[in-house]
């Protein structure tokens, strides 16, 4: 800037010589001619920015249009869907859960995809936490939802017991999330009578999911775990919670099992159901026991869940969970039986978060 007042204030006084010399109409048409040149550049300039600015506008439009969801791809079965308990959603029966590469804040490229391709797929429930990969988990799925939130059920989790934490939670949730709602908010990982009773205390975090309900932040509430069933037991007796998120795989029934008295009284509460832990990841699959995921996965189907939960980590897996989901047929219990007694040998493993976490 100083440099240019400088050459105009040296223009100017040249001109002030040409006209004392009688020569005016050069003088002017130096001026004129710093002043189109000045203002040529900054009609460049707003044309470049503008341009700029247009491009990234299109960028944005392009890409949003380019990944808005055009319904499963020709020729793939759609992927069944169930009832989410009272809430009345009609849920994927295979849904994404927000591990594996979705939670890695260096993989978002490739974290994008795998959501898009879920999408695509059908998939209409995402599932994430704070916790996971320290908040990669939701700014990954954020990416996505800036622009596909309409057609996703989006559920995520408080691990803080009082009111004020789960207030700050919610609020970083919702930041990384790119929403000003979350469909389900769930009370994670309750391990313990004291759990239950900090949850229910005057100052504890039942109090702002309440709040939260009822300001619109959140639609429906949730508890979760995969310790100790008779926990999960207590609570959805001790509150009308919508979902319930449990561990459940084909391992299940040999160590404090999930999905005896705990399932089916949520059943006859009309919850929606999740089931998590499918895999125990991937300890399920063993060279003498479950050989492959259509076992793992149609175990789970063949109870009165709502949905069961997958971390993913490529497309071809997205795919894989997609196409076993839209083939499923209920299994008979003969087979139930023998899926169950494949995996007791090493029920521990496919348990491991029952007896370590």
């Amino acid at each position: 800037m100083k440099r240019r007042i400088f050459i105009k204030k040296m223009i100017g006084w040249l001109a002030a010589i040409l006209v004392f010399v009688g020569l005016g109409g050069l003088a002017y048409r130096l001026w004129d001619e710093e002043e189109e040149t000045a203002s040529e550049k900054a009609e460049e300039h707003d044309i470049a920015v503008g341009n700029e600015r247009a491009d990234d506008k299109e960028e944005k439009k392009e890409k949003e249009e380019g990944k808005k969801d055009t319904g499963p791809e020709e020729g793939d079965k759609m992927i069944p869907r169930r009832t989410l308990g009272k809430t009345g959603y009609a849920v994927s029966l295979f849904s994404l859960g927000g591990e594996a590469t979705v939670e890695q804040s260096g993989r978002a490229d490739e974290a994008e995809e795998i959501i898009n391709r879920a999408i695509d797929k059908g998939v209409n429930y995402i599932d994430t936490a704070p916790t996971y990969g320290g908040g990669g988990s939701e700014s990954n799925i954020g990416l996505v939802m800036e622009y596909r939130r309409e057609e996703v059920f989006l559920a995520t989790k408080t691990g803080d017991r009082s009111y004020d934490g789960t207030m700050r939670l919610i609020e970083q949730s919702l930041n990384r999330l790119r929403t000003d709602h979350i469909d389900l908010y769930q009370l994670h990982n309750v391990r313990t009578a004291g759990d239950l009773e900090s949850i229910f205390a005057e100052s504890g975090a039942i109090k702002a999911l309440e709040k939260l309900k009822d300001e619109g932040v959140i639609r429906y509430m949730g508890i979760t775990s995969h310790k100790d069933p008779d926990i999960l037991l207590q609570g959805i007796n001790e509150y009308p919670f919508d979902c319930l998120l449990m561990s459940f795989n084909a391992g299940d029934i040999h160590y404090v099992p999930f999905q005896e008295k705990l399932l089916q009284e949520a059943v006859n509460k009309d919850m929606g159901i999740i089931a998590m832990k499918v895999t125990a990841r991937g300890r399920i699959f063993q060279e003498s026991g479950l050989q492959n995921m259509k076992q793992a996965l149609d175990y789970v189907f063949s109870f009165p869940i709502s949905t069961a939960i997958v971390g993913i980590s490529n497309q071809d897996e997205v795919d894989e969970n997609a196409c076993i989901a839209a083939d499923f047929k209920k299994l008979p219990a003969d087979e139930i039986k023998r899926l169950e007694d494949l995996v007791k040998p090493y029920e521990q493993e496919a348990n491991f978060f029952k007896y370590h976490w």
